[in-house]
């Protein structure tokens, strides 16, 4: 497998370097709730760790919670709970989103107020070598005594500097140095240390989980793009000033950003939606497939536009697994190496997807046939798996299911009488179906084959008896989508 790296800039073949691969993701901090960007992310993290796992390897997977921060203090104090609850509250939250998602848990989910004690010892080793300094209560870290800081970010000391126009604050050496402890302020938690009473800055909480849950070198380091500087860099810098040894992480792998119109989406900038509402009106299965039908490491915006026409796709692979799968010889091997090659192609999930959208196309062209397709059903939800699908038929409110068997069932008969007992069959195969998507693809199915026969005035009673449930069809050169007629304001 391939995987870029962010810190050389090019893709590179990737082997764990021991019997397992160590991968550390950056989590988020509990103050709110959870978004959809932090889905996003973690979708890309599970797929890539689900693929891993398909091809052998055994994975550990660590991924933190940052409960103590100044966004957690604020909001608990402007809700009158302490810290430990807002944070317990939203992570519990976090968690149980993760889970409708499909998304397999963490190994660990270290919070950074379990690692204080362990963040003390580091930063006082990195003052002993030189790598920092105490003033007034605070310890900042002394990047002027790190030659290689910057290289992830390809940034200069000078650069950073002159880009940003910062001016060295009061008690720092040097502009750009990180503040590794804080000094306690009133009213806020803290914990002592050699330095006073206070608390850990942001950077130092990963370095010191990551060493203790996974050792000094992980294979893999995960997290969004807008980590690389200054929070990637920073871990960096004091890791391996720390352990005095080899790289803190062999590969950086950052996925790109979830946005909402012209800016990124973020909890800060408050144009969110959340990973619970995005659940009411979407399927999991439907919000895994947008995020990966993109490239992770290329922005996408977020659209309910874009999410439904994606769920209707999503109903073309439910389809495919709908029938009976009986005996036959289909081979979905050439299917199974596209999707292989695509994965080892550093992630290339839209390409990894084109092949399961093929593979179901071929699948019902076969039932078509009346062939057995069981190896090929198999195969679309073994790989699919590895995405993190689950096929699992949508629960669609907004689609009256009885009258939509009712149009299936009156359909069937037409095409019973017309001599057209195969599609009649086909209709009937589905006549007990308990998803409104998977009978409107089913009607779909039957209107595209009467098309292809030239029962034109069929194909068109067809999408009449669509319409007069609401639901309206768009043909493209490509394929015909549907959607739910919006009622009249």
């Amino acid at each position: 497998m391939r995987l870029y790296n962010t810190l050389s800039g090019r893709v590179e073949e990737f082997a764990p370097s021991g019997d397992q691969a160590l991968m550390y993701v950056c989590g988020i901090t509990p103050y709110a709730s959870s978004h959809v960007g932090h889905a996003l992310s973690s979708v890309v993290f599970d797929a890539l760790r689900r693929y891993l796992e398909f091809r052998g390897l055994k994975v550990r997977h660590v991924q933190n919670f940052t409960d103590v921060d100044d966004k957690i203090i604020a909001r608990a104090a402007e809700e009158g709970v302490s810290f430990r609850d807002l944070s317990d509250r939203y992570t519990q939250e976090y968690k149980a989103d993760l889970s409708r998602l499909g998304v397999l848990p963490a190994h660990a989910y270290p919070m950074a107020t379990e690692s204080i004690p362990r963040m003390v010892e580091i930063i006082a080793g990195l003052i002993d070598r030189g790598h920092a300094y105490p003033s007034k209560g605070d310890v900042y870290f002394r990047v002027a005594s790190y030659r290689e800081y910057g290289k992830l970010s390809r940034r200069s000391l000078d650069s950073m500097v002159a880009g940003a126009r910062v001016e060295t604050a009061a008690g720092k050496e040097h502009p750009m140095d990180f503040t590794l402890w804080k000094a306690a302020k009133p009213k806020e938690p803290s914990w002592e240390s050699p330095w006073g009473p206070g608390r850990p800055g942001w950077h130092i909480e990963c370095s010191a989980i990551a060493l203790d849950y996974l050792g000094e070198s992980l294979d893999i380091h995960g997290g969004g793009l807008d980590l690389v500087f200054p929070h990637h860099e920073n871990e960096i810098a004091q890791s391996e000033c720390h352990t005095g040894g080899g790289p803190f992480a062999r590969f950086w792998v950052h996925n790109g950003l979830l946005n909402m119109g012209d800016d990124k989406m973020s909890k800060s900038l408050g144009n969110l939606v959340s990973v619970s509402e995005a659940l009411e009106n979407h399927s999991a299965d439907a919000l895994r497939l947008y995020f990966l039908s993109s490239h992770y490491r290329t922005p996408l915006n977020y659209s309910d536009t874009g999410l439904a026409a994606t769920e209707r796709a999503m109903d073309r692979l439910r389809n495919a697994l709908s029938q009976d799968p009986g005996a036959g010889s289909f081979d979905p091997g050439p299917y199974e190496k596209r999707f292989v090659e695509a994965m080892d192609a550093d992630l290339n999930t839209p390409q990894a997807i084109a092949a399961l959208f093929d593979l179901a196309h071929e699948i019902n062209r076969a039932k078509e046939r009346g062939d057995g397709v069981g190896p090929g059903q198999e195969a679309l939800r073994r790989l699919g798996g590895v995405l993190g699908l689950t096929f699992k038929a949508r629960a669609d409110a907004d689609l009256p299911l009885e009258r939509l068997l009712g149009l299936l069932g009156e359909v069937g008969a037409k095409l019973h009488a017309s001599g057209q007992h195969k599609l009649a069959g086909w209709a009937d195969a589905h006549s007990g179906a308990q998803d409104g998507g998977e009978v409107v693809e089913t009607l779909l199915a039957v209107r595209r084959e009467l098309r292809a026969v030239r029962e034109y005035a069929m194909a068109d009673g067809v999408r009449a008896g669509l319409a007069g449930l609401g639901i309206e069809l768009k043909d493209t050169p490509k394929e015909t989508v549907w959607e739910r007629r919006k009622p009249a304001p």
